[in-house]
């Protein structure tokens, strides 16, 4: 060891001994001890409440919605107070939270608007968004497991995008993060930033009805699709998807079900991804086209999601457990706010932060989902599964 390096290491084991000999000042600022009767929960929230229309851009939901979720979530937020000080309550627990999750602002914004440290703001986070999913998840996002829920999904999509058969959009996109700790390249991304994987299965309603958060940043949609329960569940038979039938009351042949993505996806009978290449017939024009009916549904509710919860416009500087605690609550309470508030689907803006996923060179089983292609193919340009407006929009000359 030479003399410089001798003199970096003195200097900072001097720093940590002036570290730990500083006393602290205060037991609790006198800022924080004032959060009771100047805290933003107590002085502007309720003054809040009296205009939903401004509550609503505060925290991405009414008030009425705001109490019934409070009363949902009251008993596995609320704490005890001790003879030191008195808890947060559950429902300056569920502010804090909200207003992180819809504004995307920093725990220092938090801890001076809120006057709760920003230690404890960091608890709250992690532990309200795994209550949110924990108490949500079951009622607002479950995998369908009847056959009679999974054909009025398909009806939605035969009415909605003029896809008959189709079970649900699916997609993954990149959900930005700052490093995490001694994670090296697993997180490192092909767009050169640092990521984990929001993948998820939608319906025309924008509603997610499958999620799987959290799977490297460097992996592909297909991988993260072949790893996950939904794949197991869809290959052992136990997601009770429909039988095949006739795309329509007139045909005699029996289709299958399916599920619609991207090229990122390997193709399969039962995922539809488009016909690859520049020169496409014009068959496989309109095929395209009208997949990319269907698979707009998840685009749109990645659009939707990212623009009502604004903290996935930002890179998550938080460590990657509570960041995936974090998603997890967002789309969960997208769903919630879908059934609840009328208003959350309307005025969305279409930006979509979220980055795509890059397609893949895997090609299993493409023999019976090529085959399963060409009969949608087929019916789309059939007289009975045309649409008047396929040619032109899919530039079919």
């Amino acid at each position: 060891m030479d003399e410089d390096e001798i003199l970096i290491m003195y200097y900072f084991l001097k720093r940590r001994k002036m570290k730990q000999e500083m006393k602290r000042k205060y037991w609790v600022h006198p800022m924080l001890m004032k959060r009771i009767p100047l805290g933003l929960c107590q002085s502007y929230i309720e003054e809040l409440k009296s205009d939903d229309g401004k509550f609503y851009e505060y925290l991405r939901m009414t008030v009425s919605t705001f109490d019934s979720l409070l009363a949902r979530l009251a008993d596995n937020l609320r704490r005890e107070n001790t003879h030191f000080r008195n808890c947060i309550s559950a429902e300056e627990r569920l502010v804090i939270t909200l207003r992180y999750l819809a504004s995307g602002c920093s725990f220092k914004q938090l801890h001076y608007n809120f006057r709760v440290g920003m230690s404890t703001i960091s608890k709250i986070i992690k532990e309200t968004c795994s209550v949110i999913w924990s108490v949500l998840s079951a009622e607002y996002l479950k995998l369908s497991n009847t056959e009679e829920e999974w054909k009025a999904i398909a009806e939605a999509f035969k009415t909605k995008a003029n896809f008959p058969h189709c079970l649900g959009a699916l997609d993954g996109k990149h959900i930005r993060i700052t490093k995490p700790i001694n994670s090296g390249s697993m997180f490192f991304n092909y767009k050169d930033y640092f990521s984990f994987i929001l993948f998820a299965i939608v319906d025309s309603e924008y509603r997610f009805i499958y999620v799987s958060i959290g799977s490297y940043g460097k992996e592909c949609d297909s991988s993260i699709l072949k790893q996950s329960n939904f794949w197991k569940k869809l290959n052992d038979g136990t997601l009770n998807i429909p039988r095949p039938t006739p795309l329509h009351e007139n045909m005699q042949e029996e289709i299958p079900y399916v599920f619609v993505g991207d090229e990122a996806f390997t193709l399969s009978q039962n995922l539809l991804r488009p016909y690859g290449g520049t020169h496409l017939d014009n068959k496989k024009k309109i095929f395209n086209y009208r997949l990319s009916r269907a698979r707009r549904y998840v685009e749109c509710t990645f659009g939707i999601l990212s623009n009502k919860w604004r903290i996935l416009h930002r890179p998550l500087d938080v460590c990657a457990e509570t960041a995936i605690e974090v998603v997890k609550a967002c789309t969960v309470l997208h769903n919630f706010l879908i059934k609840k508030d009328a208003i959350y689907l309307e005025n969305t803006p279409t930006v979509m932060p979220l980055v795509n996923m890059p397609a893949t060179q895997l090609r299993s089983n493409e023999g019976g989902g090529n085959a399963v292609r060409l009969q949608f193919s087929d019916y789309f340009v059939s007289e009975i599964g045309s649409v008047p407006w396929q040619n032109i929009t899919a530039h079919v000359s």
